[in-house]
């Protein structure tokens, strides 16, 4: 007989395909309907495959194909299939549905053999780069947008990873962003709580640099009582507000403002640069004279106590149940509020006071207890309200502080950028 021709070679497959698709016997004496009749001997079996190619191969030797039948019956050409069954072409999800259809198993296994493939070989080729972890770590805990645009770090562009690296390595005074602090790995620099979250170590980190700028006298326990007398009488008007940092300044103790980060809820810190030099740093997030006055008084109660200077403790979210002297207050924070309450209206007198007025508060009891304590009315306001939990009311006491207290302040944020190295 002589060599078939091409026209008799065609005839032939499309014989073999209406064969196939009517159905025939392999080898497992199973018989294969095209289109959801699954194998179940190769089903079973399709967890041994490594690659999409040695699951089409067996499935072939299964049913006695060859390549060419295969190709036929999909309608690709024979080297595609070549390809497919030796790894040098991946499979596509049309493929994989084609794939389905022919052998029933689901289209899913092939595609998930063929990303595992793909991955396999991605992980030969590809060079390890430690530093993505540490960037994100770094990006996901640090507000670095926010660091750029106000300035605490020397880039423009948040993509200049170089840039972004070094100068978060410099703010954080290291040599490279590895030894970052709130990195798990790096060594602790800076002794916080462990509540401190690192935007808000972020935070304190500026008040450290802004206040280790600046120059003032040793400090001691005593100035630290005097500067808290001299700051009594300057209760009674806001704008005697003004004369806080010049005599916190001549007491020993840097004074700094810092604006808040976003989502931070930071209020203030007390912390030492060393044993002489007590820093006070506050965010001033709520423009009223009770929380300026309170909030300060507590930092410095911390001073005077000494705290800060083993454990640093950021104040935050120091409102509320926070602000009080309950069971649930840690007793560093218990005592900071107690001062710091005594110092707005002695809490006797407003047991007394509450006692007395309850449950109506005029305006005349308001303004007359602030004048018999000499103080501002605002503060009685504010330590009223705390104490009745109604914050919706005498707020035509709450002066607002910021413009008063800021001329005379080292002041960074809201605009401001404080003048710290190269600034």
């Amino acid at each position: 007989m002589g060599k078939p021709s091409q026209h008799t070679h065609r005839a032939t497959l499309r014989r073999a395909t209406f064969d196939i698709n009517r159905g025939i016997r392999g080898k497992t004496g199973l018989r294969f309907c095209a289109s959801w009749h699954t194998i179940e001997t190769m089903d079973e079996n399709a967890e041994e495959y490594r690659i999409p190619g040695q699951l089409i191969k067996a499935l072939l030797m299964e049913r006695g194909w060859s390549n060419r039948v295969l190709a036929a019956v999909i309608d690709i050409e024979e080297t595609g299939i070549s390809k497919l069954v030796s790894g040098k072409k991946s499979v596509t999800p049309e493929i994989a549905i084609a794939l389905e259809e022919v052998f029933g198993i689901e289209a899913d296994k092939f595609l998930s053999l063929q990303k595992q493939y793909d991955l396999a070989k991605a992980r030969l080729v590809a060079r390890p780069n430690p530093k993505r972890a540490t960037r994100a770590h770094l990006f996901s805990g640090l507000p670095v947008a926010e660091m750029i645009k106000r300035r605490w770090i020397e880039t423009e562009d948040v993509r200049d990873m170089p840039s972004v690296e070094h100068s978060i390595a410099k703010f954080f005074g290291v040599e490279s962003i590895d030894q970052v602090e709130i990195l798990p790995h790096a060594a602790k620099r800076t002794v916080v709580s462990d509540s401190a979250t690192p935007t808000q170590l972020a935070w304190l980190y500026r008040v450290k640099q802004i206040s280790s700028e600046m120059f003032v006298g040793q400090c001691s326990k005593s100035s630290i009582l005097h500067a808290i007398e001299l700051l009594k009488p300057l209760t009674l008007s806001a704008e005697e507000a003004r004369k806080v940092p010049r005599v916190l300044a001549e007491c020993g103790i840097r004074f700094v403002i810092v604006e808040s980060l976003s989502s931070a809820k930071i209020d203030g810190v007390c912390f030492w640069l060393d044993e002489k030099s007590p820093v006070i740093g506050m965010s001033m997030r709520f423009d009223r004279i009770d929380n300026f006055w309170f909030v300060l008084r507590h930092e410095l109660e911390h001073a005077l106590q000494e705290h800060g200077k083993s454990v640093i403790a950021i104040d935050s979210e120091l409102e509320g149940s926070r602000a009080g002297i309950g069971d649930s207050v840690i007793e560093e924070e218990r005592i900071a509020n107690q001062a710091a309450a005594d110092f707005c209206v002695p809490q006797k007198t407003m047991d007394s006071f509450i006692a007395r007025k309850a449950p109506v508060f005029s305006e005349r009891d308001i303004l007359g207890l602030a004048a018999t304590l000499r103080v501002h009315p605002g503060l009685v306001a504010g330590q009223l309200r705390n104490r009745i939990g109604r914050y919706d009311r005498f707020n035509n006491h709450l002066v607002k502080m910021r413009e008063i207290i800021f001329p005379s302040a080292v002041v960074d944020g809201w605009g401001n950028v404080a003048p710290v190295g190269n600034f």
